[in-house]
């Protein structure tokens, strides 16, 4: 018995393909699939059934190309081994979607972006980009301020050539610092993230500047490299050390290392907060797990995203504004990773 021959492959459907079904001219189902008042609306409901019928998908890319806007927003994102870039991210589609707009990852890692990531921007054309990780190098930024993608840092200090959001990372740092002095800790430790981000930065000078005030220095000082394993390096050896030199808490800049280091000196046989006191930044989902119980600076992220897309948006339409930046406060979260404050220290 002779098997039927193949159904053949349907081809996306064309304005082309549509002016033919519906014996009207090119420009005018083009100008009926953008709702153009003046095509009549009977031909309008025409043409819109017919693109439905035949599975009429938009060509976003040929319109930006035309010179109108994409609809894509494009996305620097960082290491997503780092739970809170994978949050980032979820928020970021999801918001986007609400907005009718498209992400499009261009970076995800460690490192600076690189020159052809911003040549990547144009390729694609993008309408804008949101930075959520590492540096601009100031080519990158005049490239795209030459050909008018507007850019808005997210968790990151603005530089050259872009608006920012970011959490008060300075009155976080300061705020971990009263929450320990109020517990009684008098050798605090900083783990380290990585060096040069301004994130970073802010945090690590104003957490010092407070301990000063209070007449105290740092007792150790780790780098952490903003990895899980390098904050289970920087426990491990101060589980090393003897009591007498260990310190007493530790502030982590970010919440991943922060598990990492939990789980070390508890592999180590120290108890949390009896030995030693742990507190993060983020507040990321896993920082609620009962294993970890992470005290830790909630960022308020989604306000954060939101608040970065509103920015980009305005430039998109009017890209003649000028650069701003936004300061948003974070909440500390108190769980059971660190000594609770006496409250004849409070305040």
């Amino acid at each position: 018995m002779t098997a039927p021959p193949p159904i053949p492959a349907r081809r996306g459907a064309t304005v082309h393909s549509l002016s033919r079904l519906a014996g009207v001219s090119v420009s005018t189902v083009s100008r009926a699939l953008k709702d153009d008042p003046r095509i009549a609306p009977a031909t309008r409901r025409r043409i819109a059934d017919l693109a439905r019928e035949a599975g009429y998908m938009p060509n976003v890319l040929a319109r930006s190309l035309s010179g109108g806007q994409s609809g894509l927003i494009g996305l620097v994102n960082g290491p997503m081994q780092n739970p809170f870039y994978a949050e980032l991210l979820a928020e970021a589609v999801n918001q986007a979607a609400e907005r009718g707009q498209r992400l499009l990852i261009l970076h995800a890692g460690t490192g600076p972006i690189e020159d052809r990531t911003s040549e990547a921007l144009l390729h694609y054309r993008v309408d804008g980009c949101l930075v959520a990780s590492a540096e601009l190098s100031s080519r990158a930024a005049a490239i795209c301020a030459e050909r008018g993608v507007p850019l808005v840092m997210v968790n990151r200090v603005a530089r050259l050539h872009a608006s920012a959001v970011s959490c008060d990372n300075e009155a976080g740092g300061r705020d971990v610092a009263k929450f320990l002095l109020a517990g009684g800790h008098r050798r605090p430790a900083l783990v380290l993230g990585t060096v040069g981000v301004s994130t970073s930065d802010g945090r690590e000078r104003a957490f010092i500047a407070r301990l000063a005030e209070a007449g105290l220095r740092l007792a150790l000082r780790l780098h952490g490299h903003s990895t899980y394993e390098g904050g289970h390096a920087a426990g491990t050896a101060i589980a090393a050390l003897p009591a007498g030199e260990r310190p007493d808490a530790v502030f982590v800049l970010n919440d991943i290392m922060a598990m990492g280091l939990l789980d070390a000196v508890r592999e180590a046989g120290l108890r949390v907060p009896e030995d030693l006191s742990v507190v993060g930044f983020d507040d990321v989902p896993a920082a609620a797990r009962r294993c970890y119980g992470l005290t830790t600076l909630a960022q308020p992220l989604g306000t954060m995203v939101r608040r970065g897309l509103d920015l980009l948006a305005a430039r998109i339409a009017d890209p003649a504004l000028p650069d701003e930046s936004v300061t948003l406060r974070g909440q500390l979260v108190v769980r059971h990773s660190a000594r609770l404050p006496d409250p004849a220290r409070a305040g």
